[in-house]
């Protein structure tokens, strides 16, 4: 059981623009990106020459040139495309990692007018020292060291200047574009170009408060701590009396990105059981306490000095309801306990996603045994765990049921998990290792344990 979380009195509600409305900014704004996308295409298909290969490289090329142009929304975009890579162009996916670098700081007498708009005191009050040179700058906000007044070390995060509205007109912009492109590409259909653009229009309006954030990642922390033994995961703590709408402030943790494989593997003396760590705070997440960390790229996943691992930046977060809930549980207990897939289909007819005359529970059970097993029992570097969420979409839409963005979130950060097993724990079968499940299954993976007379990992 988890334990209880407290919600921060006066939490903000998420303010939603229309994503429709479209005036002369919006006009504005549409031409300009039309004509810097069309030029910045042109010229790199020109450089790149007429091989079809080379042809369809130099395009995705060139419109990464134009997303980092156009600014942060078109950097944000870039970003969703590279985590996304079974959904576009493999050679755009690609092109789109390099939206994953920092973007250039704004300077710092914003950073500081802002921090003191919000929290209402000078800097001078609010922290014994504030560096002016920032650690990292991404799309929406860029990091500073701080020293608060009574010594704690620690991080600002602050939002860019005017992001919110340029942000949101250059969402309207780009859901101008993506409808125009869908009635003329079949390529944009198949990719559901609006949809890109409102799952970014969702993640953005959210990301935009960063009191929402404060309050997802507290959140996280308490639960993450919630059964005692996450000791080697770590939450960083959020200082509230130093947080605003544009300004958030945390305990500072030192440490490098998880995708530096090589130096990851020089000093830590067991790499699978990192992932192996990591990987189980993250299934608690998802399949008992429901909040879980929704965009895991190597920059939200560090190795930490002191050996343990981090997740920070809870911007983008998935929620897991109730129903969902029961059907990841059914799904990962037929995987390591039973291989029993009819609990499964019991839990997709509660979601509707079954339906009447598919057939009974064991019938399904074995469709679902045949698609998913082999992918959940096979080790991570011969097979795409992502495919687990793909199949079952792909089984809810064959009996008409639409695709649950919690399941597609869930499976993006599972292909992100993959990427770092293959390199750190290769071999490793998340869909058969009980340490996972200790906290979601207890007493069964305890009478599994005695059964096979093996040990877990302590933590």
């Amino acid at each position: 059981m988890s334990s209880p979380m407290t919600v921060r009195a006066g939490a903000p509600e998420v303010i939603r623009p229309d994503l429709d409305t479209f005036g002369f900014s919006e006009v504005r704004r549409t031409a300009i990106v039309g004509a810097v996308l069309g030029g910045s295409v042109t010229r790199s298909v020109l450089r790149g020459g007429l091989r079809k290969a080379k042809r369809r490289q130099a395009v995705a090329e060139g419109v990464v040139n134009g997303f980092e142009s156009l600014g942060p929304m078109f950097v944000k975009l870039g970003q969703l495309i590279a985590s996304s890579p079974g959904a576009f162009p493999r050679e755009l996916a690609d092109a789109c990692l390099r939206c994953l670098d920092d973007m250039s700081p704004f300077p710092s007498a914003d950073a500081r007018a802002i921090v003191e708009a919000d929290l209402g005191k000078p800097i001078s009050e609010l922290f014994r020292s504030f560096d002016d040179e920032p650690l990292s700058a991404a799309s929406i906000a860029q990091v500073h060291a701080c020293v608060l007044a009574d010594g704690r070390p620690a991080v600002v995060k602050v939002q860019r200047p005017e992001i919110a509205k340029r942000m949101i007109v250059d969402l309207r912009a780009a859901m101008k574009l993506a409808r125009a492109l869908e009635k003329r590409s079949e390529n944009a259909r198949v990719a559901n170009a609006q949809a890109v653009v409102r799952d970014l229009y969702e993640a953005t309006v959210a990301e935009l408060n960063f009191l929402i954030e404060a309050d997802n990642q507290t959140r996280a922390r308490q639960n993450l701590a919630a059964f005692g033994d996450n000791t080697s995961v770590a939450i960083p703590e959020v200082y509230w009396e130093h947080c605003g709408p544009r300004v958030l402030c945390m305990e500072r943790m030192r440490g490098m990105p998880l995708d530096r494989f090589d130096d990851i593997r020089a000093v830590h003396p067991d790499s699978e059981l990192l992932i192996r760590r990591l990987v189980k705070a993250w299934m608690e997440s998802v399949a008992v306490h429901g909040l879980f960390h929704g965009d895991v790229h190597a920059g939200n996943l560090w190795l930490l000095d002191d050996g343990r691992v981090a997740m920070l930046d809870f911007g983008i977060v998935g929620r897991m309801e109730t129903e969902w809930r029961e059907f990841v549980r059914a799904l990962f207990y037929a995987s390591a306990i039973d291989n029993d897939f009819r609990p499964v289909a019991r839990a997709l007819r509660k979601l509707d996603l079954v339906a009447d005359d598919s057939g009974d529970d064991a019938t399904i059970g074995r469709q679902l045994a045949v698609a998913l097993g082999p992918v959940l029992s096979g080790s991570l570097d011969k097979l795409d765990l992502g495919v687990v969420a793909a199949r079952l979409l792909e089984f809810g839409k064959r009996r008409g049921a639409s695709g649950p963005e919690q399941l597609i979130l869930m499976g993006k950060q599972l292909g992100y998990f993959e990427r770092y097993a293959v390199a750190l724990a290769p071999g490793w079968k998340l869909g058969r290792d009980l340490f996972l499940f200790r906290n979601v299954f207890p007493t069964e993976v305890a009478a599994k344990i005695a059964e096979e007379g093996t040990e877990l990992p302590v933590d």
